[in-house]
Parts: structure tokens; C-alpha cells; sequence
């Protein structure tokens, strides 16, 4: 499993030119599944990214968390983070886990993160989305387990 996380000062997802995710300071997350992933991994990165310490504090370290700072979350669905282009120019898509699979962890995921008292926000599993964003930092990391 992989998150790739940004911190963001705004965030929205677009389906056929209606908003239907949108958030203000927080993190915005692309999540990605592979072959092996289960609950366990799940749990990890659930806990990893609430805790994740990339806002300032008072004296602009960045040692704050998404609880500490009240903010929210845009979770967007993303397979071609297991994107593997190593030979080629056409990225191989086959470490991602196909859809039918990864959409019921990826809403796990998204139970997950609600049940920890966190505003989510997500867009369209399999949908064509735009995703618009303002990067606070700019701030980005990836997670994987």
C-alpha cells in the first residue's frame, strides 16, 4: 500500500465538472493498492498519516499533526502509484491490485481515518477526476507498507 501525502492549503476533486470533494487546510492523499495489501497495512498508514507531524507549531516547526491542527482530508484513489516503467516508455500498471478488490480497501481506509474524528473528503472510485490543489510548502511524502 501506498499514500503519497501533500500538505494543501485547499484541495478539491472534480467528476464531470461538478465538485464532488473538497477540503481547506489538511493533507490531501493519493492511495494506492497492491497484490498483498490487507487490513493490516490499512492500519498502519491509517495511524502513520494522523500522526504524521508535517505543520508548524508556533515556531514554525513542523511538529504539529492533522489532529493537532484540526484539519481535514481529501483521500483520492490512485492505481498508477504502482506504476512501473522501468522498462519501456509505457508504464505496466500489473503491481496495482485491480479494481473490484482495491475499491473495498480503499473504503476501509477511508472508514478508517473517520472513525479517528477526521473530516474526509474523497472523490470517485475509478471515476475520470481533476484534482485541483494549492501545496502548503510545498510539502509532499510517500508512505508505503
Amino acid at each position: 500500500m501506498k499514500v503519497l501525502v501533500q500538505r494543501v492549503l485547499e484541495a478539491k476533486v472534480e467528476v464531470d465538472k461538478r465538485i464532488v470533494g473538497s477540503i481547506n487546510k489538511g493533507l490531501l492523499l493519493f492511495v494506492g493498492f497492491t497484490h498483498t495489501d490487507t487490513s493490516k497495512e490499512i492500519d498502519y498508514l491509517v495511524n502513520k498519516v494522523i500522526n504524521l507531524r508535517i505543520f508548524d507549531d508556533e515556531n514554525g516547526v513542523m511538529n504539529r499533526s492533522i489532529i493537532d491542527i484540526n484539519g481535514s482530508i481529501l483521500s483520492i484513489s490512485q492505481f498508477t502509484l504502482y506504476a512501473d516503467s522501468s522498462k519501456g516508455n509505457r508504464p505496466s500498471y500489473i503491481n496495482a491490485m485491480p479494481g473490484d478488490k482495491s475499491i473495498k480497501l480503499y473504503e476501509e481506509f477511508n472508514t478508517k481515518l473517520k472513525e479517528k474524528n477526521i473530516h474526509i473528503e474523497t472523490g470517485i472510485f475509478g471515476a475520470d477526476m481533476k484534482v485541483s490543489l494549492i501545496n502548503d510548502g510545498p510539502i509532499t511524502i510517500m508512505l508505503e507498507k
